[in-house]
């Protein structure tokens, strides 16, 4: 007995040894039969990156696993995914695995996809991406049939999804979270397979989204009659959300499509299952809900489903005189009626429409009614509605559960028609829009995290036209800003509809217009405001094409305030254009016109300013652009004109960055003068010249021109005057505050004080009296601590030189023979007069206007370097520096 014992056990361990070690042998072939399977159905590139095969997994069947399959299509969608599935499990039984192509078919018992995602596409062109099986080879040609069937018993589909899109009729369809199973034999001629799916589903037609991640469920019992492809629905059971509905009927497939008959309903009729109906995040717990009335939705779908035909539908939801009440909340929907089908009596897809001939309800004293159609669904889709009833904002919260981020508030009225195509809303077909009526609103409060005050909308009425809506009155406020507006609007269905533009023209009116009023609060820096977050610009809207006429009394700018604002500002392309904007500011006009634009990642402006009349100290002070254009400015009374083109880029701010501009500015200044104010580079320069006092200068009329680029401002020279001396300025200082400038002021000889008057009187010339010292100062460093270093040489050189060459013409034209004699003294030997050089002559001259002026005790040295050694003296002590000798 132990003997029969032990080889038994030697051969069950000998067989699970084969069974583990016989798949690695076969594991070749299995690939070989996949690829052979691929290759011989599938039109489209597939790529796996493994197959395995158990015999112990399935035991007795053998187990064949397929991982990370991806099915890429060929043109016309090339490179685009089909699909792509994690995992797919085939279970067979042994013996198939050893049939050869020429042998049966090779028969599959069971599959199981696991997490798959399917795409499904129609082009505009008709074209589908699930066109991928090859056509059955024909036999009678000699062609060998597929080598593999089916004789399915169980199959599932867990944890995927599928989208479907048809660009044709504009139609989307998503499933998540899909899982469906089935459990039948497909190998018999009639048979059962129970199923059983579950998922959620969006739906969407021409970008209006009918359904929003419902969930679907559905249980049935189909039989399957196989040699005639019919599939009949026996005890099943479907839910929306929580909606059940019942089917009854049958789909049989042909040739040219599929024969549907199918009827459904809710068994139930209860008002609770509209509610069920509803998402369960948007309507909360309806188990608890009071309802009255009934609710009932039932419908037909019978005829070929074909690539001609649709069956023909008739779906009906109604309600009658129906009421909720949630529990939590103070108010209920009553008077609620419903009466809605779809239908098709044709099979053309063309024909099939919608009709909501009533959707009515009333809140408090509150009556809603509304009425629409909607045909030709699948191509031009034709709309007409009628609405007319009055809504209290403030009671959406109190009858229903929806969380809004700000209570609502306000009081909304309407009585309008419409009738209009789908065309003509995307093409702006304005003569084919057909409206009329009027709406209001009144207390209408809204509140949000992205504006820092409410707006309060105290009244607006609009009325509908053919083609447009006039908003007759508009009128708001928010923190201390009011604004009022009329206009017209051009498509405002389209904007509702589709993805168009709101086009309009409006005249906008205000009292005061406070922009900070209209900003987000920057949490970072409460004593600001900004509109956006550190990483983001501000952006002007795409969607807005409307050209504004504005006209405000007062507009408060961060610490500006502009009076009397008129102008016209043009928005479109991401784009804010202002023509002709005029403004009082700073005691004098103001006009502005130029471009903001937000298209690009960075935005940018251009604008030309234009200023009259402006208070210098006001303007230069408050005004961040001139305060940097020109910051001595700041220091000046008076007034001034200016024109200012410039462009650049914009912050997170809509701040300009003064790195990034680029432009020139011309300026002229009106009876200006320096004031008292103490400013660091003013009082270097009067440190630097005495015979000048700067709170004296009269800059009246002075006039100059601007230009900067890379952060820095140049200045182009200009000529004004201190009494009798000229002064030009030129250089440029940078918006970091630094200067490189360069002054040269030419100075009489006549302000020297008296050591070069008694010089100069010794000559006795009228023509001394014209001599000017050039004097050249060099500004560095920053505006708040500036280096002023003065270059002294061109003019002691300059006014030596005058000296001399006055007082050796005077000698000349004299005709003293005792210059003759001491210029014929010195150019004697050997030389004639005529011969001497002109450096001969000076010398001599020198030497003549060195005894003239009382020099004749010195020593041999120089009387050119006497006179020059004064000059020095002299100038020196008027740029400020100590005098340490005086002339005698």
């Amino acid at each position: 007995m132990k003997k029969v014992l032990k080889i038994i056990s030697i051969s069950l361990l000998s067989i699970f040894a084969l069974l583990i070690i016989i798949p690695f042998a076969f594991q070749g072939q299995i690939k070989d039969m996949v690829k052979r399977f691929i290759n011989d159905n599938v039109n489209a590139e597939v790529a796996f990156s493994d197959v395995n095969l158990s015999f112990i997994q399935s035991f007795p069947q053998a187990h064949i696993d397929v991982s990370d399959l991806v099915i890429t299509n060929y043109a016309p969608f090339k490179d685009e995914t089909f699909a792509s599935v994690k995992n797919i499990a085939f279970t067979m039984s042994l013996k198939e695995l050893f049939k050869t192509t020429e042998e049966a078919p090779i028969i599959i018992n069971t599959i199981t996809i696991d997490e798959a995602l399917l795409t499904l596409k129609t082009d505009k062109f008709g074209n589908n991406n699930y066109d991928i099986t090859k056509e059955a080879p024909d036999t009678s040609t000699g062609s060998q049939p597929s080598n593999f069937a089916f004789s399915i018993e169980d199959y599932s589909i867990n944890n995927s999804a599928l989208t479907y899109m048809d660009l044709l009729s504009k139609t989307t369809i998503h499933l998540t979270e899909l899982n469906h199973s089935g459990h039948g034999t497909f190998s018999a001629g009639l048979s059962e397979l129970n199923t059983n799916s579950e998922a959620y589903i969006s739906f969407s037609l021409d970008s209006t989204n009918y359904l929003n991640n419902n969930l679907l469920k559905l249980d049935a019992l189909i039989d399957l009659d196989l040699a005639l492809g019919k599939y009949t629905f026996k005890e099943n059971k479907g839910f929306i959300n929580n909606l059940p509905l019942h089917f009854n009927g049958y789909v049989q497939q042909f040739e040219n499509g599929q024969d549907i008959d199918i009827t459904f309903e809710n068994p139930e009729s209860d008002f609770k299952a509209f509610l069920a109906v509803i998402p369960k995040n948007y309507s909360k717990n309806v188990e608890t809900v009071e309802t009255t009335g009934n609710f009932k939705v039932k419908g037909i779908i019978k005829g070929l489903n074909s690539e001609e035909t649709i069956p023909n539908l008739d779906i009906q939801i109604t309600s009658n005189n129906a009421s909720f009440k949630y529990p939590d909340l103070p108010k209920k929907v009553s008077n609620i009626t419903i009466n809605t089908s779809i239908k098709n009596t044709t099979g053309k897809a063309d024909d099939t429409y919608v009709a909501i001939e009533t959707l009515n309800f009333k809140i408090d004293e509150d009556v809603f009614k509304s009425s629409a159609t909607i045909k030709n669904l699948t191509k031009n889709m034709l709309i007409s509605g009628n609405l007319d009833g009055v809504l209290n904002l403030a009671h959406i919260t109190k009858v229903y559960p929806v969380d809004l981020e700000n209570e609502l508030s306000g009081i909304l009225k309407g009585k309008i028609k419409t009738n209009f195509d789908m065309n003509a809303i995307e093409t702006n077909a304005y003569e084919r829009i057909k409206s009329s009526g009027s709406a209001s609103i009144s207390n209408f409060v809204y509140a949000s995290k992205d504006i820092v005050n409410p707006i309060e909308i105290s009244q607006a009425n609009v009325t509908f036209n053919p083609g447009t809506v006039t908003l007759n009155s508009f009128k708001a406020k928010t923190g201390q800003s009011d604004i009022s507006a009329t206009g017209t609007i051009n498509n405002l269905l389209g904007f509702l509809l589709s993805n168009n533009t709101l086009k309009g023209n409006f005249k906008v009116t205000s009292n005061l217009f406070k922009v900070s009023d209209f900003m987000t609060e920057d949490t970072s820096n409460p004593e600001s405001n900004k509109t956006t977050s550190s990483n983001e610009s501000l952006k002007i809207p795409a969607f807005l094409d409307c050209t504004i006429s504005a006209d405000a009394r007062t507009v408060i700018y961060d610490n500006l305030t502009l009076k009397d604002v008129t102008g016209q500002l043009i928005i479109a392309d991401q784009q804010a254009t202002l023509n002709n904007m005029q403004s009082r500011l700073f005691d004098g006009a103001l006009a502005i016109s130029g471009n903001v634009s937000t298209k690009n990642d960075t935005p940018s402006f251009s604008l030309n300013l234009n200023a009259t009349d402006f208070d210098i100290s006001k303007s230069f002070n408050d005004l961040e652009l001139l305060k940097n254009l020109a910051p001595i400015a700041k220091i000046l009374d008076g007034k001034l004109n200016t024109n200012i083109v410039l462009s650049g880029n914009l912050d997170q701010e809509f701040t300009p960055d003064l790195t990034s501009i680029s432009g020139d500015a011309l300026a002229e200044l009106l009876a200006t003068r320096i004031n008292k104010t103490s400013d660091g580079l003013l009082s270097k320069l009067d440190n630097s010249f005495e015979f000048i006092d700067f709170q004296a200068l009269d800059l009246k009329d002075l006039k100059t021109k601007l230009s900067f680029a890379n952060g820095k401002v140049s200045v182009k020279p200009f000529d004004f005057n201190y009494k009798d001396i000229d002064i030009t300025v030129s250089g440029s200082h940078g918006f970091d505050k630094t200067v490189d400038y360069t002054a040269v002021l030419n100075v009489p000889a006549t302000y020297l004080g008296s050591d070069i008057n008694r010089l100069i009187g010794k000559i006795d010339d009228q023509e001394v009296n014209k001599i000017s010292i050039p004097v050249t100062a060099n500004i560095s460093g920053t505006y708040a601590n500036p280096s002023i270093k003065t270059d002294l040489s061109s003019g002691v050189k300059k006014l030596t030189n005058q000296l001399l060459e006055i007082q050796k013409q005077k000698l000349l034209n004299q005709g003293k023979d005792k210059v003759n004699d001491l210029i014929g003294d010195v150019i004697s030997s050997n030389k004639t007069k005529a011969d001497s050089t002109k450096k001969e002559q000076n010398d001599a001259v020198e030497k003549v206007l060195t005894d003239i002026i009382g020099n004749d005790k010195k020593t041999d040295s120089s009387a050119s370097k006497s006179t020059t050694d004064a000059v020095k003296n002299v100038l020196g002590g008027l740029l400020g520096k100590k005098k340490k000798d005086t002339l005698n």
